[in-house]
């Protein structure tokens, strides 16, 4: 085939020649001839259908750093990463998917808010932690208050001259000291800002407690609600969950950073080949001196009334994959949190636990 210009082949393959002069700095797509002198570049005909490839990818939003691998690889290969692809933005969709609806639900009602009070209601909680069966230390930490509810894992190696463990702190305990000043009456509208600053608030805290020395390796997962009214903003980093029980239903909130879990929405792995996998604790993301600027899964939700919300480290959901029966059965969130404790025993308990559960209720009344 004849060398086109880089006009003629921008047309051709339906990337600019901006792009085309990108794509060639970063050698996805490199001309075939940059004249010396003018710098003009010529590419071959034969490189049209790596150029439409890439023009579509980028048309569905793939990162150049994704492409080039795609682009290297076999045709049945290249389809089953670009599946892989597509799997994985659909989980991320889904998981905004809430905090969308609650925005649209938002901004719908502001006429409304501005003219009428919401509906008034009480939070009703109970909580537990326990060391399990087999562990001798507690990393596991919840803290409830009457607007703020948290639930943290840690996890460190201690350094050697602490061996005697003459020193009990922990990550997870440095995380919710932090945000315990969150616990106050916060606007509806400010939510997202006050949650968030509560994160970076123990983000902060867990790496002093890190650069202390107190441990080689050191970390915490965070799982947060702060509420406003009805309204409440989540704020998510790690493995521990959040579940809502609605109308008997149970629903997981919050996506889990783990290895495994990026298999699974990759398509790579089955949900029950990653409940056994040996990788399943690895965390991606998680409050720890590697991760200096680790940001939160945010969502934001409007409640109603005889909702039911738990939080739980993976001690809790690592051994009852459904948490429905002991929350669905339970009349008050004291009797919830004593049957999860009960089946979590009865699991064997190989881990260090921590759950929380938070019930909407009508203002007066008591119980679910």
């Amino acid at each position: 085939m004849r060398p086109f210009g880089i006009g003629d082949f921008a047309a051709a393959c339906g990337l600019t020649p901006k792009a085309l002069r990108l794509y060639g700095e970063l050698g996805l797509l490199v001309p075939v001839e940059v004249d010396a002198a003018t710098g003009y570049r010529r590419y071959d005909g034969t490189q049209l259908p790596r150029a439409r490839l890439i023009a579509w990818l980028r048309g569905v939003g793939m990162p150049l750093s994704r492409i080039r691998v795609l682009c290297d690889l076999p045709p049945v290969a290249a389809a089953e990463e670009l599946g892989t692809y597509w799997r994985q933005v659909e989980a991320d969709v889904a998981a905004r998917r809430e905090t969308v609806a609650f925005l649209v639900d938002q901004l719908r009602r502001e006429d409304i808010a501005m003219t009428a009070a919401p509906s008034p209601i009480r939070l009703e909680h109970a909580c537990c932690r326990d060391t399990g069966m087999v562990r001798t230390s507690q990393q596991d930490s919840v803290f409830a208050g009457t607007a703020l509810f948290a639930v943290a894992d840690g996890f460190e190696t201690p350094e050697p001259s602490d061996s005697d463990d003459s020193y009990h702190d922990t990550a997870s305990a440095a995380a919710l000291r932090a945000i315990r000043y969150a616990d106050a009456t916060v606007p509806a509208a400010s939510l997202t800002t006050a949650v968030t600053e509560a994160f970076h608030a123990a983000r902060t805290d867990v790496s002093h407690y890190i650069r202390s020395g107190h441990a080689r390796r050191a970390g915490t997962t965070l799982t947060m609600m702060l509420w406003s009214g009805g309204d409440l903003a989540l704020a998510h980093v790690g493995d521990s969950r959040a579940y809502l029980l609605r109308d008997g239903e149970l629903h997981l909130l919050t996506q889990d950073h783990t290895y495994v879990r990026s298999l699974v929405d990759e398509g790579r792995l089955t949900p029950a080949e990653a409940a056994v996998h040996p990788e399943r604790f690895t965390l991606l993301r998680a409050l720890h001196g590697d991760a200096p600027d680790v940001e939160p899964d945010l969502h934001l939700r409007r409640a109603r009334l005889h909702d039911r919300y738990a939080l739980c480290s993976d001690g809790v959901h690592a051994v009852l994959p459904d948490l429905a029966e002991p929350l669905r059965s339970a009349a008050t969130p004291g009797e919830a949190v004593k049957s999860i404790r009960k089946a979590v025993f009865t699991a064997g308990a190989p881990d260090n636990f921590a759950c929380l559960v938070v019930d909407v209720c009508e203002p007066g009344l008591t119980g679910k």
